[in-house]
């Protein structure tokens, strides 16, 4: 088995040093784990990435760099995966730090697998576990709230390359942030393409602890997210799309309600964000801010679905 870990980057430098350099010292049965590349993607930096990987090849001796102008992470992932050399992908992003044993532990579960269902339908989803200690991020303990039911998240996945071909790689219709990942998991669950859950293989998701300044910034992405759950029911019209993107009278209901109407927003809860904040809980506070941010992606995929009648309405009309 040998593995290509695609990896698309913009602008990560100082995590993005810690996630190459947790690649390169894995440990694997070389019957099993043939070898492994590790194909990053630069999206355009101007952070000094592209410098600081030509200038440390020695140290990064499975890494191959590819650039690209900056076109998003989908983009990125496509050329990683069209430039791979290994059988099998794995995708994680440039602020995940792994374990020694990451690469063991997806081939393991690949094989398992594959021996189960007598044939390699199947990808491996590993562990994500969220983390803002930049010093040490692989001394984070699991939480609740790290659990995820998502079915394909190119946070730590791993897949036979040929299927990624099959169905068509990421779709760049999805040009800003959110359900690129998602949507090519619908396609692959409709190719029958099974799941297999594999704990053993941890990466560690670094981001910075919440701050307010981060708030205008987070309310963007979930208008850009409500904008993307358009295209990607309107191009897998299901229920169960319909209820990932929340495009439901009853998700409309709920964070209604758990807004007040609108009444629990970024100027409201300013004051018991920043009381959390100045007394070490950060986490408490962005689970906090999920109520509004939560109810800005709701609004939006409401809003930007109507709108998305009306055009069809006035241009067959």
């Amino acid at each position: 088995m040998f593995f290509s870990i695609v990896i698309p980057t913009y602008n990560r430098l100082p995590i993005l040093q810690k996630c190459l350099s947790a690649l390169e010292i894995q440990t694997f049965d070389p019957q099993i784990v043939t070898d492994y590349e590790i194909v990053v993607v630069d999206d355009g930096s101007t952070d000094g990435s592209i410098e600081w990987l030509n200038t440390n090849t020695k140290e990064l001796s499975h890494v191959k760099v590819y650039e690209q102008a900056h076109q998003g992470a989908s983009a990125a992932r496509n050329l990683g995966v069209e430039k791979a050399q290994g059988d099998t992908i794995i995708f994680i992003d440039s602020d995940l730090v792994v374990t020694p044993i990451f690469l063991q532990s997806h081939a393991d579960a690949l094989l398992q697998g594959q021996q189960t269902l007598g044939n390699d339908k199947l990808f491996t989803y590993g562990a994500v576990i969220n983390t803002a200690n930049f010093e040490n991020p692989t001394a984070e303990p699991y939480k609740v709230t790290d659990f995820s039911n998502a079915y394909f998240a190119t946070g730590n996945v791993a897949i036979a390359r040929h299927w990624l071909i099959e169905v068509g790689l990421f779709d760049l219709g999805f040009s800003l942030y959110g359900w690129e990942d998602l949507e090519l998991g619908v396609r692959l669950k409709n190719l029958g393409i099974k799941m297999i859950k594999c704990p053993a293989a941890v990466g560690y998701h670094w981001h910075p602890a919440f701050s307010l300044d981060r708030i205008p910034r987070l309310i963007e992405q979930e208008i850009e997210r409500g904008k993307m759950g358009v295209v990607f029911y309107q191009k897998h019209p299901t229920f169960d799309v319909k209820m990932m993107v929340q495009m439901t009278i009853f998700h409309r209901i709920l964070w209604n309600i758990l807004s007040v109407g609108g009444l629990l927003n970024e100027r409201t809860m300013k004051p018991l964000m920043k009381w959390l904040i100045d007394r070490d809980k950060p986490q408490l506070a962005e689970q906090f801010a999920r109520i509004f941010l939560n109810q800005y992606s709701v609004q939006e995929v409401h809003s930007a679905y109507q709108q998305s009648l009306e055009f069809v309405s006035k241009s067959s009309g």
